[in-house]
């Protein structure tokens, strides 16, 4: 039997919002495996979906940088926050920009290796901002998208770059209507544009779900079917922008609030700091007297 940790529990809590014993359960019955423990929990009616981001972890900030037909977003991850807010990062934050939406590497691993203006690789322009800021600094990740004359971009930084979005509308030049949209998605976050961006096994796998839980509520088999469509519509709502009620116009969907100006949204991308990141689990008050006790 696996051995369920105060730290799962919690993660799935985190995850799910659900209750401490509740969690628990799911765990144990699922063997500790967080994603079966997830179903579990909405099956039974006691979670919702689970909460879409992953818990936060590194600090940093996101980046965006645009010129002309192109446009580069980034995060560069640091150990703290307070280190994020360091002029000498946040330099070191455009240079990359800079670097990266100029030359258009494939990867990070390719950026890392090529030489900057200054003459070092970026790799080495990273180590020496390490030295002087005196913290773990990494290119965590980046995307350069390009355009047309005929289309717009929308870049969003929330929070000082704590969340950045990068949005390519095509038939329409209202830079400030895509950049409404990207907002949208930083306070949204949608996973997709549209239904038939989400995968066919993504789609069969929340069916399952949902018709467990409807079974579970004790409904008939023959509305069951009815309300699995209607609950999976909504599905849809969470996770496909163009589905959602637009933030700044809760009658209109987003899909409607862009066919106004005349445009499609192409693609989005959505950086978070940290998320997918494992946090460093370490108490900050049990720290500080270990430094005092050196």
């Amino acid at each position: 039997m696996a051995n369920i940790t105060a730290q799962m529990v919690k993660e799935l809590r985190e995850k799910t919002g659900a209750g401490m014993m509740d969690c628990k359960k799911a765990l144990t019955e699922t063997a500790g495996d967080m994603e079966k423990a997830i179903d579990f929990l909405r099956e039974k009616g006691i979670a919702k979906a689970a909460k879409k981001a992953d818990r936060i972890a590194a600090e940093g900030i996101t980046n965006i940088l645009t010129e002309g037909n192109d446009a580069v977003i980034l995060e560069v991850n640091s150990e703290t926050d307070f280190v994020a807010k360091n002029e000498g990062f946040q330099t070191l934050v455009k240079e990359l920009s800079a670097h990266l939406l100029k030359n258009k590497p494939a990867n990070v691993e390719t950026a890392l290796s090529q030489t900057m203006e200054n003459g070092a690789t970026v790799e080495e322009h990273i180590n020496s901002a390490i030295a002087k800021i005196g913290e773990k600094l990494s290119l965590r990740r980046f995307e350069v998208l390009s355009k047309t004359d005929n289309d717009a971009f929308g870049a969003y930084l929330h929070m000082g770059g704590r969340i950045g979005v990068l949005t390519v509308i095509e038939g329409t030049t209202d830079a400030d209507a895509a950049k409404d949209v990207s907002m949208h998605i930083a306070a949204l976050n949608p996973k997709y544009v549209s239904r038939d961006q989400v995968s066919q096994e993504e789609v069969e796998h929340e069916r399952q779900v949902l018709t467990q839980q409807a079974l579970n509520e004790g409904k008939p088999a023959n509305i069951v079917e009815k309300m699995v469509e209607g609950r999976l519509s909504k599905y849809f709502e969470d996770v496909c922008v163009l589905d959602q009620a637009f933030v700044k116009n809760p009658d209109q969907k987003v899909r409607q609030f862009v066919q106004s100006k005349g445009g499609t949204i192409r693609e989005f991308v959505r950086y978070e700091v940290g998320e997918g990141l494992e946090k460093r689990e370490e108490n900050f008050a049990e720290e500080v007297m270990n430094q005092i006790k050196k």
